[in-house]
């Protein structure tokens, strides 16, 4: 295969990536405290003895959207959206793991924890207590918890050390190795959800300039192939 056919090749294996986190996007578009993919073509460029560069693009690099998403009001007691940057702290078998998915509930010891069982920390890193029985629950805005007027905890509110550590895990969840820090500028507001960050339009519109675009290479791809196998029967007639 030349040159010509690499580099096409490895521009529809770029977008073949795409296409799958674009599609990932739309089918998380409705999901709470998700964050939107998108993938990053880097270029490389060669210099060719006695010819033109080469040039080949690649793309490898997915990058997420931390731009605040709808934030909806459910008047669930344990229903928490965090305005502005920060993240919920939570404790998985894996460890430590961020999220902007702040819909929780107690589960049978007290403790607050996600969807999946994963507890909630507190501002020590600590699983955040609910005590049982307490008829009225309050969060402020720095996470402080008061059941029935008095003080019981506080929800962690944590900013990773560097963002661009961070790893998407499970749709919602981040890792970092870096480690996380609290939060000093995140409030918390109870009986609210945050909204996935998708835009749904734009990412349907992305879809369809990214399958244009494969169409094109596959074009490419099957007039080389054909070029190639024309040059071969002329060659073998010659002989």
């Amino acid at each position: 295969m030349d040159n010509t056919g690499y580099i096409t090749l490895t521009r529809q294996s770029g977008l073949m990536r795409e296409m799958q986190i674009v599609a990932n996007n739309i089918a998380n578009s409705a999901t709470t405290g998700y964050r939107q993919e998108g993938l990053v073509f880097s270029e490389y460029v060669q210099g060719m003895r006695g010819g033109p560069s080469l040039s080949m693009g690649h793309g490898n690099v997915r990058e997420t959207s931390f731009v605040q998403g709808t934030l909806t009001q459910t008047g669930g007691t344990y229903d928490f959206a965090i305005e502005g940057d920060g993240f919920f702290l939570i404790q998985t078998p894996e460890g430590e793991r961020v999220t902007r998915a702040g819909s929780f509930s107690p589960n049978g010891q007290g403790d607050l924890v996600t969807p999946d069982g994963h507890a909630v920390l507190d501002a020590g890193g600590a699983p955040v207590f609910v005590p049982p029985g307490v008829r009225g629950l309050s969060v402020s805005p720095d996470g402080s918890i008061s059941a029935d007027g008095a003080f019981v905890g506080q929800i962690g509110l944590v900013e990773p050390v560097d963002r661009t550590t961070l790893i998407r895990e499970g749709g919602v969840m981040f890792s970092s190795d870096a480690g996380f820090e609290p939060s000093d500028t995140a409030r918390i507001l109870q009986g609210f959800v945050e909204e996935s960050n998708v835009d749904p339009i734009g990412q349907l519109a992305r879809m369809i300039e990214i399958q244009r675009a494969y169409e094109m290479g596959q074009d490419f791809l099957n007039s080389e192939d054909e070029r190639v196998r024309r040059a071969m029967d002329a060659m073998l007639k010659s002989n």
